[in-house]
């Protein structure tokens, strides 16, 4: 059952939330704009079936890039849960792509330092490459937005 859950969690990772930082190795923070007043959301993981928001999944004896997706996706998924917080529907859309786009780029990533595939190779640069430009839009369009 543990290593079906540890399964469970990494191809969860994999598929569909992802990582922190840039690829780039630059510390992934929100813009500031997307930091908001509201209470912290504690999200019931165990109701989605994905474990409890307490409940950190041993990946020590997984493969490198599981590691990766996991230890990333841990910083991501709360940035992006922070980010939707805002009232402006427009701006917590924004907040939370960014959270969002950077976690593919940390996927994308972690596949170029590990993956062989060339075709899945250049998918994951094609991402990177368009969701690196996507962030810069959304980020200088949030700086314009005011306070």
């Amino acid at each position: 059952m543990k290593s079906l859950k540890i399964v469970f969690a990494a191809s969860f990772a994999t598929c569909a939330f992802s990582t922190a930082g840039l690829a780039q190795g630059v510390m992934f923070t929100l813009p500031e704009k997307c930091s908001v007043a509201a209470q912290p959301v504690v999200t019931d993981y165990a109701a989605m079936g994905h474990g409890s928001a307490t409940d950190v999944v041993d990946v020590s004896g997984m493969p490198e890039h599981v590691q990766e997706n996991m230890n990333k996706m841990r910083i991501t998924m709360p940035a992006m849960e922070q980010g939707m917080m805002n009232e402006d529907a427009d701006v917590a859309f924004a907040c939370g792509m960014i959270a969002h786009h950077h976690g593919a780029i940390d996927m994308a990533q972690v596949l170029l330092d590990h993956g062989d595939d060339l075709q899945m190779r250049a998918l994951a640069q094609e991402i990177m490459d368009a969701q690196v430009g996507e962030i810069q839009q959304m980020t200088q369009w949030l700086s314009k937005q005011g306070k």
